[in-house]
């Protein structure tokens, strides 16, 4: 069967395949470690299931808006004006099959075949994928540690063209859990309203902050820069959501009635009974996640402790999310070759660094608990040593 060309174009998800290779080990007896997937290793918290029961025993069955639920597209945009300081109004939210479904709707909206996105390097695996499905092309600028892993002024202003379109920032990001401070927001936003780009604000990991760090979202630098601004963001993180796939777009009127008529013609609506959950985690107590935060807060001090008394092995700390984006180039391996040998050998599953644009790196993600943290990491250190 002859299949689409668009699709030679795209590589599967690097993430989610050694995560079913690790699974199906896992599944054969094998006792794994794994570090692979982004994905809280807590339950959704009870409030949350019981407003989707409640829902559920109440008939919230059948089809939606497309545009989501009014009631969480209202809740969503108190959340934004309260916690963000961005003045939407629930006309600009539509909700979404999860995070990763928004920005694929937002690719299809405004992309062009041809139109240049920016890509700060290392990324989360599936934006260069998504903007080429979207007939984009991806312009990826590499950053440094030195830079704490983000895209500088100079950089942004040196890979503008006449044909680049989008900006994509990721704050906290995946995989190396950096947060852009006020300050360089600022600092880009100004380089962004000069060449009339638009910025797409992935910000699914704002709730998991460590150490006072604060989060801005760049659409609050101003109004001109708020104008230029899209928001993509979900609940999975946040409040360990990852199966039920609620996510939003909150941007100007134009980009979201282009979107609701994407899904109109796609997916009809997100799952009815679930948006009532994700009404329920925003109206409900954040203890839930004060609790996640303060387990994350732990494990990210044990595993940086391990990860950099490994001979090899160098990591920065992260400011939010639950990754350590770890430097292997002390080994002289490839992250591909580091992680098959790791897996097959040692049975520990971590992501290579290729996947987010980083060869000399590889991703852990430590939301798994303490235990597993120190029994992969004794394993790392044992299969290091035997390079």
């Amino acid at each position: 069967m002859k299949l689409a060309a668009r699709i030679g174009h795209v590589t599967p998800s690097m993430t989610l395949a050694i995560d079913a290779k690790a699974k199906a080990m896992k599944r054969d007896g094998i006792d794994i470690c794994s570090f692979s997937a982004g994905e809280p290793d807590f339950d959704t918290p009870q409030h949350i299931k019981n407003a989707a029961i409640v829902a559920l025993n109440a008939g919230k069955t059948r089809y939606g808006p497309a545009a989501g639920e009014p009631g969480l597209r209202e809740a969503i945009a108190h959340k934004l004006q309260h916690d963000n300081h961005l003045d939407y109004k629930p006309e600009n939210i539509v909700v979404t099959n999860g995070g990763k479904h928004s920005l694929f709707n937002i690719f299809l909206a405004l992309l062009d075949e041809g139109d240049e996105v920016i890509i700060p390097a290392p990324f989360w695996v599936s934006y260069p994928e998504m903007v080429k499905l979207a007939t984009g092309t991806p312009v990826i600028v590499h950053t440094t540690p030195e830079a704490r892993y983000k895209i500088t002024p100079e950089q942004l202003r040196q890979a503008i063209t006449p044909r680049t379109r989008i900006l994509i920032m990721n704050s906290p990001s995946n995989p190396t859990g950096m947060v852009y401070s006020p300050d360089e927001l600022r600092a880009i936003a100004a380089i962004v309203i000069e060449h009339e780009l638009i910025v797409v604000s992935d910000e699914i990991y704002e709730r998991l902050l460590y150490d006072g760090t604060e989060q801005m979202s760049i659409g609050a630098v101003s109004q001109e820069m708020f104008d230029r601004t899209i928001i993509s963001n979900g609940f999975a993180k946040g409040y360990s959501m990852t199966g039920w796939r609620i996510g939003y777009v909150a941007g100007p009127l134009d980009l979201i009635k282009a979107v609701t008529t994407l899904q109109s013609q796609s997916t009809s609506n997100v799952c009815t009974f679930a948006q009532y959950g994700a009404i329920a985690a925003l109206e409900g107590s954040q203890d839930c996640v004060q609790e996640m935060l303060t387990a994350f807060t732990a494990r990210r001090q044990g595993i940086y402790d391990l990860i950099n008394g490994i001979p090899g092995l160098s990591c920065l700390k992260p400011d939010g999310a639950f990754y350590m984006f770890i430097n292997i180039a002390g080994t002289g391996l490839d992250s591909l070759t580091f992680c098959d040998k790791l897996l097959t050998d040692y049975q520990v599953a971590v992501i290579p660094g290729i996947a987010f644009g980083a060869d000399d790196h590889i991703r852990a993600s430590y939301a798994t608990d303490m235990k597993t943290i120190e029994r992969g990491m004794e394993r790392i250190s044992k299969f290091v040593r035997s390079i």
